[in-house]
């Protein structure tokens, strides 16, 4: 599975509404009411139980990649065991599918469309007494801007597994990544602004496989990875492996599947939309960065079984050229895709320990921003101890959610110690103890609860 986990309202409200196209709801066979149509090109879809509770939970999805296809259903939440679970407890679900589905427009997408489908639930099924934000990936980005930029129109956010150090700080810190290996490895690939992009990332999926089957070129595998906090760790439900070779390989799979289109055309999407390149490296002290990584002890390993001296490499990249960006693609992202930490709300957020997609420091760095703007009170993340992007049971998903609903219904926080949180997750069903693995082939695999303590280590391109 190739995923890459990430509004302007200048067309007046009504203009949605008239183009709207709506199908009669139609019940399905647990008396849910299932309303389907068209809002100015975005499809949604939202299903309405037969004693609905009055809360709705607004779903938004991630960016999918350029390079593959589309999902053809919405989503209605990460896991459809949760979905079912809502549904079951007497939530209302609604999606939009967005106008832009794939790349790094979602974001813009998603904060114009999602608020024309509330509007639209609120005209055609009833109006919410409550209406939770939540999301995954970028869309777990979505649903806290959303809550940001209308804070009356929602009582709490649920973001899983999401991007919220923000875009800039998310291409920025594929840039650095992509610079080491451009310097160590390949000189004349493109790290912006690409002539021929899907030639360019075929050709860094090139570089990346050969590099592989060398020991300094792992090596210099693992330096790129640090600079990226990608961890060692691609499978979801093993352990890290113990050596350095196949801890590499497992980054390896991240830059070339997950983050392979950042060489390619989802970075050419982004620029065309922001107006030019958003991303930037002038200033930046790569020793700094490793310094700072939380993958510097794999980098420190690969350089000794290689018998490579990891300063000089360092001083190659703080020599290299560097890359400029172009101030209004800059202000592009900072528009769309920059959480500020304001919370009149509880947020919720659900993290992977081990996602090389979207890497847990964004976690450490969205509390900082909800730190200094003086309510970190509101705020409660919870972590799972397992590897790749979204890595979640329906068990673990409905206990992060009942963890914000039971805030939001009492004040107060429950208890979330990771005993407390995975006795409550163990008390359902084998249904609902699944989770997508690679391993031994993409599906969804049996596994238990595994809520953890964890402290992030710095998001190091902010």
């Amino acid at each position: 599975m190739h995923r890459l986990r990430l509004v302007r309202l200048a067309v007046p409200l009504m203009v949605f509404v008239a183009v709207a196209t709506v199908a009669l709801p139609v019940r399905a066979g647990n008396g849910t009411r299932v309303h389907e149509g068209d809002i100015g090109g975005a499809p949604y879809r939202v299903e309405v139980p037969s004693r609905w509770n009055g809360t709705l939970l607004l779903w938004s999805h991630g960016a999918y990649g350029l390079e593959l296809p589309p999902p053809s259903e919405i989503a209605l939440m990460n896991h459809p065991a949760t979905r079912q679970w809502l549904l079951d407890q007497g939530y209302a679900l609604a999606a939009s599918q967005y106008r832009v589905v794939q790349g790094w427009g979602v974001v813009e997408s998603g904060l114009r469309d999602q608020i024309a489908l509330l509007d639209w639930f609120g005209a055609n099924v009833g109006e919410p007494r409550r209406t939770v934000s939540a999301g995954a990936s970028a869309g777990g980005l979505i649903a806290l801007l959303l809550a940001e930029r209308h804070p009356g129109r929602f009582a709490g956010v649920a973001s899983l597994c999401g991007v919220l150090g923000g875009t800039t700080g998310h291409l920025n810190s594929a840039l650095d990544a992509n610079h080491a290996i451009k310097t160590l490895l390949a000189p004349d690939l493109e790290l912006v602004r690409a002539k021929d992009p899907d030639a360019n990332a075929a050709k860094a999926r090139q570089v990346l496989t050969t590099a592989l089957d060398d020991p300094r070129g792992r090596a210099r595998l693992a330096l790129a990875g640090a600079l990226a906090d990608v961890p060692g760790r691609y499978a979801s439900r093993a352990p890290a492996p113990a050596s350095v070779a196949d801890q590499v390989r497992q980054q390896y799979f991240y830059a070339y599947y997950d983050r392979g289109g950042l060489w390619g055309a989802d970075r050419a999407d982004i620029e065309t939309r922001a107006g030019g390149n958003p991303s930037w490296n002038t200033g930046v002290d790569h020793r700094a960065l490793l310094a700072r990584s939380s993958r510097k002890d794999l980098v420190k390993r690969a350089y000794r079984e290689a018998g490579l001296k990891l300063g000089e490499d360092l001083e190659r990249l703080n020599a290299a050229p560097r890359v400029q960006a172009d101030p209004r693609a800059v202000a592009y992202l900072d528009r769309y895709g920059t959480p500020r930490g304001r919370t009149p709300w509880p947020v919720v957020t659900l993290h992977s320990t081990d996602d090389g997609t979207v890497p847990v420091e964004n976690q450490r760095w969205y509390a900082e921003r909800v730190r200094r703007a003086g309510d970190p009170a509101k705020l409660r993340q919870l972590y799972v101890d397992r590897g790749y992007h979204c890595t979640f049971t329906a068990s673990e998903e409905i206990v992060a959610l009942r963890t914000l609903l039971g805030r939001m219904d009492t004040g107060r926080w429950g208890d979330t110690r990771p005993a407390s949180l995975n006795k409550a997750a163990d008390a359902f069903g084998p249904d609902r103890q699944t989770v997508f693995d690679l391993s031994p082939e993409p599906g969804m695999h049996p596994t238990t609860p595994a809520f953890t303590h964890h402290r992030p280590g710095a998001y190091l391109r902010p």
